[in-house]
């Protein structure tokens, strides 16, 4: 039985450099990443309803600010939520 031990430290120590590269990306770019998608989003958002409340006589000008707001809470909502799916992978595989 002797002859595993090398093997379960080599085991040990690819799991600590997985968990480390695994950080690194998520902190270092996707966090990052995610963050600035959200603010593009919330920028998007902010431009449909100031083409809403400004065409507010024209229906198609209108329609046009309703859709750059529905498409900004998609982005929002979308990026939100892939923040918390890294949450829990994270927290799943205990990194």
């Amino acid at each position: 039985m002797n002859f595993l031990i090398p093997i379960a430290y080599a085991a040990g120590t690819d799991s600590a450099a997985f968990n480390s590269l695994f950080n690194k990306i998520v902190n270092n770019i996707v966090t990052p990443a995610i963050y600035l998608i959200v603010a593009i989003a919330v920028v998007y958002f902010v431009w449909g309803v100031m083409v809403f409340v400004q065409n507010a006589d024209n229906p198609e000008k209108r329609k046009e600010g309703y859709m750059h707001m529905l498409w900004g809470i998609i982005g929002i909502f979308i990026m939100i939520s892939a923040k918390g799916i890294l949450g829990i992978i994270s927290s799943t595989l205990g990194l």
